[in-house]
């Protein structure tokens, strides 16, 4: 593959925008953000464009900035984009409107995503473009990295020919974060796409004092509907113009795509036609069908604005009787949704004007897939091609959830796949923040530019901010990979975090015979005792061969604190074969030194003992006469949490959440309060523990601690005959509280182990001066004893507000906040105010949050910190 290079659709796509642009105006917004970021480095490494300058990279203060920044630009001729999603895009429409009427060349690229409706989502469907798509912009879709690159040159291309704006649409996170090898279109791509003529005819449009004209004036009902009608020539030749731009792309690369790109059986008469990188699951599952004798096929839409009919028409199988189309998008109230009922128009007006080249008018249905990034599998696809079998196929159905209000789903055999077994598969399951990405990110590039492989990754993260679980999906192998859907068997799983065995089923996507690589504090020959029964019974019965390491303390004894990436990255080359031992090793220095190189040598050669120390502590277990002898996985909630917790929450909390019906769901995004106490995470590693004896009772501990696992307590010491043992307590060293106990206490299995309050405690143990009056211990010896300690302590009273003064940190430490165990990342410096707001004023507020930070560790599910007092 020429120029082979394996990185994610988002810089894929940045590298071709930058190329061909002269200014470009962004604004952060999950998940385009990254193409942005791309463009602003590469502008302040002085980086040139196309045309040897640099291009000016302009930051504003919304969407709607820099959707004006970049309607500004173009007027004065420009070359110019901008890239953006979901509410962000709603944001630049009024300037759309206007750009896409002043027919004015342009391109915004689109992480196509979720828009907020009864809740915010940051994830993947088409919401956001499919409400853009009255404003005249052309919309070219891209289902893969590939063609995220190869969209791009060809947006820019056929935008300058057509004098029509772009929207280029690839799906958020499943392509703008899908890490793939691919060939990116280069300099002299671009040059023999890019129309000079194009180019010099929208300079010459550009408002400047030499040829003065007025653009944007108001009209009147004499004749503003003509002058909207006059643009008509320009969106008719439009279609023509993008073929012959793919063509162009395909003399240079090999790669041929068309408007509408037909795979299947020739005479198929059942298609499916969808657009966006559903296409892939959808192909692999056509391709198996038709291997097996079923007369099926697909039409992947690239060109949806402005849709040609007879492309359309053209692309499909004149056998055909049945079509699904299938949209990831919702239009509540409408007979269907956009795709679905562009092709309907399409067919009915080819056969009203005669002109169809199909035998007979084809039933038509449409449905729903893949909203908020839910997973479209080759089987769920076949699902699809089963209800086109039926004499009356479903209108409005949906696939991947259970509808059991509306009865719209589709049932699917879920054991049905379509991966190639060459294919390698690996999950890693790591701890936010301890480079487990990273890492994967660096195997994928090292397997795919430096192998005759092609590899993929894409990584999906939990609600959580920083310290959240982290799952990497993994493939590699000797042909393109284009399955865009999770791993359901893998034959190499790594667990990087210990705690994740109480927590997770990590395997349950296990092949028969796959390997577990486990981070494990406990040796080989005592580990088998301390994993769950569930896992030791799948080891066994999945005949698992099992290794363990203790990444951690190797980590720490190196220096790199809990950075365990490059030794679990050393284990898996070392255990999954896809490269040579030796080869590997050379590759990961080689990537270390280009990836840690700008922090200095120490780091550098850390990261490299790291490699060279990792296998002398990897060690296999001798799974041999092993009985299954663990204990039980304990439930997430207790039986007294309130019904919607455990039958909702907790399943969520269990990784389940697709499982939930959609009768589970509030009708209007209302969910009970105070569910992050129930969420368990134990991801810290070390926790505070008290000193009575020497603490001056302050309160900086409590107030900064930023997840409210530090309280502090005054209570009537007659209370501690109750106590577990071992709670701790001291006299109350307040005057108007004179012989009243007062008690710290922290929640060991909700503390993040950020040890901020260690840093803010003032006091020194006289005996010992590293020791304060708080310090950090190891948790696991300490959780089942501290969790009856927190127990007890809760079911302590709350002190009377009055007795104590709200403007002193050491009386407001023991208010109880309203606000606890967000998922906010360790040592967030944001919820320590929050918390305390809520201390002063909790059970006076009414909390409005618009998005950022705070509404993903405030309110995203499973669970939500924000809770009530008595």
């Amino acid at each position: 593959m020429r120029g082979r290079v394996t990185l994610d659709g988002n810089e894929a796509v940045a590298r071709v925008a930058y190329l061909a642009s002269e200014v470009i105006a962004i604004y952060p917004i999950t998940p385009a953000s990254p193409m942005g970021e791309w463009a602003d480095q590469w502008a302040a490494e002085l980086r040139p464009n196309l045309w040897g300058s640099v291009p000016r990279v302009v930051e504003m203060q919304s969407e709607g900035g820099a959707a004006g920044a970049a309607h500004g630009a173009l007027l004065t001729g420009a070359l110019t984009t901008t890239f953006t999603a979901s509410q962000g895009l709603l944001l630049m429409i009024p300037n759309m409107y206007k750009i896409a009427g002043e027919l004015t060349p342009a391109v915004i690229h689109v992480a196509a995503r979720s828009l907020a409706t009864h809740a915010l989502s940051i994830f993947c469907d088409h919401s956001d473009v499919m409400a853009a798509r009255g404003t005249g912009f052309a919309m070219l879709f891209a289902s893969s990295v590939q063609e995220a690159a190869d969209m791009a040159l060809v947006a820019h291309a056929a935008s300058l020919e057509a004098r029509l704006p772009f929207m280029h649409v690839f799906d958020g996170f499943r392509t703008s974060h899908e890490v793939n090898t691919i060939a990116v279109p280069d300099a002299d791509d671009a040059r023999a796409l890019l129309d000079e003529a194009g180019i010099r005819a929208h300079r010459a449009r550009g408002l400047r004092p030499e040829a003065p004209v007025i653009r944007g004036t108001a009209q009147n009902p004499d004749v503003f509907f003509q002058a909207r009608e006059a643009s008509n020539p320009f969106y008719g030749a439009a279609a023509d113009i993008v073929q012959g731009c793919m063509d162009r792309l395909a003399a240079r690369t090999g790669r041929t795509y068309r408007l509408f790109d037909y795979v299947g059986a020739a005479d198929a008469e059942r298609v499916v036609v969808m657009l966006g990188s559903g296409a892939g699951a959808a192909e692999e599952a056509v391709e198996r069908l038709v291997a097996e004798g079923e007369k099926v096929g697909l039409v992947k839409v690239r060109l949806f604005r402005p849709l040609s009919v007879a492309h359309l028409l053209g692309a499909l199988p004149t056998t055909t009787r049945a079509i699904a189309v299938l949209d990831r998008t919702k239009e509540p109230g409408a007979p269907g949704e956009p795709l679905y009922l562009d092709v309907v128009a399409a067919i009915a007006r080819a056969f009203g004007e005669g002109s169809s080249p199909l035998s007979a008018f084809p039933r038509i249905v449409g449905g729903r897939y893949g909203l908020s990034s839910k997973e479209l599998t080759p089987a769920m696809v076949k699902a699809v091609f089963d209800e086109l079998c039926t004499a009356t196929p479903r209108h409005g159905f949906v696939v991947g959830i259970e509808d059991d209000v509306g009865h719209k789903s589709l049932a699917y055999d879920e054991t049905w796949s379509t991966e190639a077994p060459e294919t390698v598969r690996a999950l890693f399951f790591g701890l936010g923040a301890d480079g487990t990405v990273g890492a994967n990110k660096n195997t994928v590039k090292i397997i795919g530019e430096e192998t005759a492989h092609h590899a993929q990754g894409y990584f999906v993260y939990d609600s959580k901010k920083s310290g959240s679980m982290t799952i990497s999906h993994l493939r590699f192998g000797p042909r393109p990979i284009r399955s865009t859907y999770l791993i359901e068997q893998a034959g190499f799983i790594a667990c990087h975090h210990f705690g994740f065995v109480e927590r997770v089923d990590i395997l349950s996507r296990a092949a028969a015979g796959a390997t577990l690589l486990l981070n494990s504090p406990w040796p080989p020959g005592e580990v088998w005792h301390h994993l769950p029964a569930r896992m030791q019974r799948q080891l066994l019965e999945k005949h698992m061969r099992l290794f363990v390491i203790d990444a951690d303390a190797l980590a720490a004894g190196i220096g790199m604190g809990q950075r365990i990436n490059t030794i679990m990255q050393v284990c898996f080359f070392a255990l999954s074969g896809v490269l040579p031992r030796d080869e590997a090793i050379d590759h990961i220095k080689e990537s270390i030194r280009k990836t840690y190189g700008k922090r200095g040598e120490a780091v550098v050669r850390r990261n490299v003992e790291a490699v060279d120390h990792a296998l002398s502590h990897l060690h296999e277990v001798d799974l041999a006469g092993a009985s299954v002898d663990g204990f039980a996985i304990a439930p997430l909630v207790d039986d007294d949490a309130p019904a919607f917790v455990r039958d909702v929450t907790a399943v969520m909390m269990d990784n389940d959440g697709d499982r939930l019906p959609v009768s589970a769901m509030p009708v209007d995004g209302t969910f009970p309060v105070g569910t992050a106490r129930y969420d368990k995470r134990n991801i810290a590693h070390e926790i505070p523990a008290w000193d009575a004896s020497i603490c001056i009772q302050c309160g900086k501990c409590v107030m900064v601690c930023p997840h409210a696992v530090i309280r502090a307590k005054v209570y009537d010491p007659a209370r501690l005959s109750a106590a577990p043992p071992g709670f701790k307590s001291a006299p109350a060293r307040w005057r108007e509280l004179d012989g009243q106990a007062y008690t710290l206490q922290v929640a060991p299995e909700d503390c993040t182990g950020c040890s901020l309050c260690v840093e803010v405690c003032p006091v020194k143990n006289k005996a010992e001066v590293r020791l304060k009056a708080i310090n950090m211990t190891p948790q696991a010896p300490l959780r089942e004893a501290e969790k009856k300690n927190w127990d007890f302590f809760l079911s302590l009273p709350e002190l009377e507000r009055r007795l104590v003064d709200p403007s002193k940190v050491k009386d407001v430490q023991l208010y109880e906040p309203l606000f606890e165990f967000s998922g906010a990342c360790a040592g967030c410096g944001e919820t320590p105010y929050i918390k305390l707001a809520t201390q002063l004023f909790g059970d006076r507020m009414v909390i409005a949050n618009a998005t950022g930070c705070s509404s993903i560790y405030g309110g995203n599910l499973p669970t939500t910190p924000w809770t009530t007092n008595a």
